[in-house]
């Protein structure tokens, strides 16, 4: 019995630390997420909600967390597979960083300075 439960809890732990590391964001400006420069102001588009994920990866949903249709964010990076770092500023001024499906979005503009 305590080698079930043992082997259980270990088993257990393991899982836990891969779904963790699949939850790793790859650094912005790495080869697996080159910066974009200056970041671009983006519009949300489509229909229904866009969620929001710790790391560019489906298994890696943020419960509750996403932008609708019309909702502005600003995207910091992108990958060659489809996905975009951004940041979202609510009408209340808090923000939330992620990363959300790059075909949902559409570039406004660019952030950078008045010249």
């Amino acid at each position: 019995m305590k080698t079930l439960w043992l082997g259980s809890l270990l088993a257990s732990a393991l899982l836990s630390h891969a779904a963790h590391a699949a939850c790793t964001a790859p650094e912005t400006g790495s080869d697996k997420a080159p910066a974009l420069s200056p970041p671009l102001a983006q519009v949300v588009t489509g229909n229904g909600r866009l969620q929001f994920y710790s790391a560019p990866d489906n298994r890696c949903s943020m419960k509750g967390v996403f932008v609708i249709p019309k909702d502005q964010v600003i995207a910091y990076a992108q990958t060659r597979d489809g996905w975009t770092s951004v940041m979202y500023l609510n009408p209340t001024g808090d923000d939330v960083t992620g990363w959300v499906r790059s075909a949902r979005l559409k570039t406004t503009g660019t952030i950078s300075p008045k010249q």
